[in-house]
């Protein structure tokens, strides 16, 4: 269900809205992060893989993650930058700043598929975030041997500094402490993607906090979500909006802002940049 109403009407109801609510509950997508300044094109793919780009002919940093590499130097060389840059460099917007500065206040708590870390780096408390999706700051095993990560900035850096002609020291491909195999990227792939302690406690938090709002005034605020996984966010926020006639679904993203027929009368929906929306709906707080 598409919907009419003006930008300064749909900002005005966000912000009323959210003044009102017991608590938010954010689901923030890709969408969010490009907001922010976060691109995997154009300048600043260019900017950090023009060697990559013109030995391979790739165009962006989803299909250089792709490629396969003839060796591990190689490959590493490759996703250390790729991870340095998206997880251990700060987003060039302050979109997530913004976005603090609306809920925290609140009780609130995040459910993203991000795998950037923005939200931490902005503040966020950590024990109101669930990564459902893993972490570009994690390393796993690839087998995997157990459910264990480990964190990687270390590494990362090392091979940051050390790589020369687009590969790293052979000696710095990263191996499992147990039993040697390749480590590689806490990133939910396919059924080798690790859940640790930390996911679990995570995930533990998020359902207790859903429990405990599940009859109060909640915003269910989705951000950049797009339909790769609408299982994740999209579509359990249409259903407990619908489940709640307290809580309100409200959905920003640069395109696709729908939500089903069932929720309409208590649903935002605004296209445009996740940044500005958010900007104008701060300056009315």
């Amino acid at each position: 269900m598409k919907f009419t109403k003006t930008y300064s009407q749909q900002v005005e109801r966000l912000k009323t809205v959210l003044d009102a609510a017991d608590a938010v509950v954010i689901g923030a997508g890709a969408g969010l992060s490009a907001s922010a300044g976060f691109a995997y094109e154009g300048e600043r793919f260019r900017q950090y893989f023009s060697d990559f780009a013109e030995k391979y002919g790739f165009r962006d940093m989803y299909s250089g993650g792709f490629y396969p590499y003839p060796s591990p130097e190689e490959y590493w060389a490759y996703w250390s930058r790729y991870i340095f840059i998206n997880r251990y460099m700060d987003a060039p917007k302050p979109v997530y700043q913004d976005l603090l500065g609306l809920v925290k206040d609140k009780d609130y708590f995040v459910l993203t598929t991000n795998v950037d870390h923005c939200f931490q780096k902005a503040g966020f408390d950590k024990k109101r975030l669930f990564y459902t999706q893993g972490d570009y700051g994690l390393f796993q095993c690839s087998g995997p041997c157990r459910q264990e990560t480990f964190d990687n900035e270390d590494a990362i850096r090392e091979m940051m500094e050390r790589q020369k002609d687009m590969r790293i020291p052979s000696s710095l491909i990263p191996r499992c402490p147990h039993c040697g195999r390749p480590l590689t990227m806490n990133l939910r792939a396919d059924d080798t993607f690790v859940e640790d302690e930390g996911w679990h406690a995570a995930a533990g938090r998020y359902a207790g906090f859903i429990q405990c709002h599940k009859d109060s005034a909640v915003l269910f605020l989705e951000l950049g979500v797009g339909y790769n996984t609408p299982v994740i966010i999209k579509y359990p926020f249409w259903r407990m909006t619908a489940a709640n006639q307290k809580a309100t679904y409200a959905c920003i993203n640069s395109g696709g802002t729908v939500c089903s027929p069932e929720i309409e009368k208590r649903s935002i929906c605004m296209e445009g940049d996740i940044g500005i929306v958010l900007e104008s709906v701060l300056k009315k707080m």
